[in-house]
């Protein structure tokens, strides 16, 4: 968890505007620190397209801090968002875990205070808790069991029929699964930004103008949008679909910074951003374009700033995840 107090003082040092010489080949500096300090790097699929070349591993959110675990780098250095290197210190504590902008936060996980979320788990207390991965360490910590956009069908259909259950944070992802499976959801009211911007009006005409063209959806976007999708799946399985889909033409409804993986996998293939309400570049995450080249090289050469948590939260964060992996493995998923 970040304080206010350790962004002033990072602030304060300059680590988070230190200017970088231009003459530098950022590739080849961050290589050569990379290497010198023993560091992996990661890169949600979100990332601007430079920071997804330069990146060990590129994917989403979990799968990218379970490989991390699994390497022998002494240094993670998570080009994401918050919650995302949160959960890499959580799966790693004993490496240090860095993040290029400690502003770059994630507005699902700020729509969902662990204080708040705390009351709204009390006023249901016979409720399993099951919350989306992008979340706080704190949220994760008042939670049974994790799960992600890929497995989170599979977790609540492994619960029996009569287990109520709480999910959180994202309502869209909670309507989506509360229609999939039958259950009885109590929904946390919380969104990402991103996700809700999209105009179904535009998207409908820009099919209409590419009448051989599929849409293919993020399942945290609207349910009236989910409706027109040919597919819905997680930023994995967006990119999974596309590359093996017959169509050579995608519309799609999540996070810009995917069609850069989609295009480097299947190049002969058109992919086409779904336009947002407005004219603004609203579909991308103004968090995730904090991140740059260059806070990635001052991010590694002062090996800062640094994910910190205490011993306590990451026990009690890392128990839902752990529980999502033995549901998953049991389930072969």
């Amino acid at each position: 968890m970040i304080s206010q107090d350790d962004l002033e003082e990072l602030e304060k040092k300059g680590y988070l505007d230190r200017a970088v010489d231009p003459t530098l080949d950022l590739f080849e500096e961050i290589e050569s620190l990379k290497k010198e300090k023993n560091a992996v790097i990661l890169a949600h699929y979100y990332q601007e397209g430079d920071i997804q070349d330069i990146a060990d591993f590129v994917g989403d959110s979990l799968a990218l801090a379970q490989k991390a675990a699994k390497t022998d780098a002494d240094i993670i250095l998570f080009a994401g968002v918050e919650f995302m290197a949160e959960t890499a210190k959580i799966l790693s504590p004993e490496k240090k875990v860095l993040l290029p902008d400690l502003k770059a936060g994630c507005s699902l996980a700020e729509s969902c205070p662990a204080e708040e979320f705390s009351k709204f788990k009390s006023e249901h207390p016979d409720h399993i808790v099951i919350s989306y991965v992008n979340c706080s360490a704190e949220v994760k910590a008042l939670t049974d069991i994790v799960c992600t956009s890929t497995n989170a069908v599979q977790i609540i259909e492994s619960l029996p029929k009569n287990q109520k259950i709480i999910f959180g944070p994202d309502r869209n992802l909670g309507a989506y699964l509360k229609k999939t499976t039958g259950r009885d959801l109590v929904i946390w009211d919380g969104s990402c930004m991103v996700h809700e911007i999209f105009s179904l009006e535009k998207i409908v005409a820009l099919q209409a103008e590419n009448p051989d063209s599929e849409i293919i959806a993020h399942p945290e976007c609207e349910s009236d949008l989910l409706e027109h999708a040919s597919f819905i799946g997680s930023t994995a399985a967006l990119l999974n679909y596309s590359k093996k889909s017959d169509c050579s033409t995608f519309i799609v409804a999540t996070e810009s910074g995917i069609l850069h993986q989609m295009q480097k996998d299947a190049p002969e293939k058109t992919f086409i951003p779904a336009p947002p309400l407005n004219n603004c570049a609203c579909n991308d995450c103004p968090h995730m374009r904090l991140n740059t080249l260059e806070k990635l090289y001052n991010c590694l050469k002062y090996e800062a700033p640094e994910m910190n948590l205490n011993q306590s939260l990451i026990y009690d964060a890392k128990l839902p995840i752990v529980k999502m992996l033995e549901i998953s493995e049991k389930l072969g998923l």
